[in-house]
């Protein structure tokens, strides 16, 4: 249909009645409207992910909170806060610490936040793993094998003369603790958490063993290094058990070597800060090196030092003496017996049966080392997490 009249427009049957040029016009701006909205969406979107990539980007910690125990046996720990290699090896980050009298403890601390790192004990260590189902800490080094004894009184001969007899050990689930109510075990004695069984056992801070002992009200306790010493020189103990003899390698391939301190972290720290754990690492694996290289009248000094400011005193020097005859220091954590040491806590009631898988990593620490001279720091190979994490 059309018209001829001023002012109307001709209409054609299947157009529009806007004029083509109105249209294209029309259309255009809309092309550069949905162009513009999707060059934004893609600008949007890398700058999301740029931002998000930042975000993420792992940074050195701005304070490092470290935890260990003023014993001989945390003498890596000692060494390297007082002779500044690991707030050397930090550099920037700033190093706090703590001290602690046994592992229970120190892993209460880690789990709340107030450390993030530590010296510690394996069976703590594992306790933790197996209880937050593995997303608590990883053991990212060793730092000494050895020294830790059963002392008694003197009158107590045997395995058989401990029936009804009271001992102590640092801290309910701790190291020794786990170690004195397995061998009681293998003796065929029943012992429970609740101090009750055939043998008692009360865990007792370790000062306070000794005391106990001097007073005559206590027959005997396992105990690591100093406090070994303490009892067999001070206070008359002798010794029963040697832990040395109970390890026979396997698993390890290092008879007589067991795992008293190791380094963890936690793991959430770790991620985050991945930098400032091998920084941590680099100053550790001096710490160590030292204490295996240093003349005995320099390192007996510098240990003595530290425990003098950490423990509140020093140590006589037969007592220092013979508790480093007894220790191994090494960044080997002797992964290899720690199924062991699980089965152990398993039997004693301290912990539960699990996979510890994962428990390890040792990446970082094979990284600082790669190159280096480890023999100074008690191993001469890549060490092994013997397949219960990465290395």
């Amino acid at each position: 249909m059309t018209s001829s009249k001023p002012g109307m427009t001709r209409i054609v049957a299947g157009e529009s009645a806007v004029p083509k040029r109105k249209r294209a016009v029309e259309a255009a701006l809309a092309i550069g409207l949905v162009l513009l909205i999707a060059v934004g969406a893609v600008v949007a979107s890398t700058v999301s992910r740029n931002t998000e990539a930042q975000a993420a980007e792992p940074t050195p910690a701005a304070e490092l909170k470290l935890g260990y125990f003023g014993n001989v046996t945390h003498a890596p720990a000692l060494v390297g806060i007082k002779q500044g290699f690991l707030a050397e090896a930090l550099g920037s980050t700033a190093l706090s610490t703590e001290t602690f009298n046994a592992g229970p403890a120190a892993i209460e601390a880690l789990n709340a936040g107030a450390i993030d790192a530590a010296y510690i004990g394996p069976n703590p260590a594992i306790n933790s793993f197996v209880k937050s189902q593995g997303q608590s800490v990883r053991i990212i080094a060793g730092a000494a094998a050895g020294g830790a004894q059963l002392v008694v009184k003197p009158e107590i001969n045997s395995a058989a003369d401990l029936k009804g007899r009271t001992l102590a050990s640092p801290q309910l689930g701790g190291t020794q603790d786990v170690a004195l109510r397995s061998w009681l075990a293998s003796e065929g004695y029943q012992t429970n958490v609740d101090g009750s069984g055939d043998v008692a056992i009360n865990p007792t801070e370790n000062a306070q063993t000794l005391k106990l002992f001097q007073d005559g009200k206590l027959d005997g306790a396992w105990l690591p290094e100093p406090w070994a010493s303490r009892l067999v020189l001070q206070a008359g103990a002798k010794v029963l058990v040697d832990e040395k003899d109970l390890w026979d390698g396997t698993g390890t391939g290092k008879p007589g070597e067991f795992p008293t301190t190791v380094l963890i972290v936690n793991q959430k720290f770790a991620a985050d800060h991945p930098d400032t754990v091998k920084a941590l690492l680099a100053g550790h694996a001096e710490s160590v090196a030292w204490l295996n290289e240093a003349p005995a009248a320099e390192k007996a000094g510098v240990i003595n030092s530290a425990l003098q400011e950490s423990a509140g005193a020093a140590l006589a020097d037969d007592v220092l003496a013979r508790s480093l005859s007894n220790i191994a220091f090494t960044l080997d954590p002797l992964a290899g017996s720690y199924p062991r040491l699980l089965e152990d806590g398993v039997e004693a009631g301290t912990t539960k049966q699990a996979d510890i898988t994962g428990l390890f990593d040792l990446r970082p620490l094979n990284e600082v080392a790669a190159g280096a001279d480890l023999a100074g720091a008690g191993t001469s190979s890549k060490i092994s997490a013997a397949g219960l994490g990465q290395d």
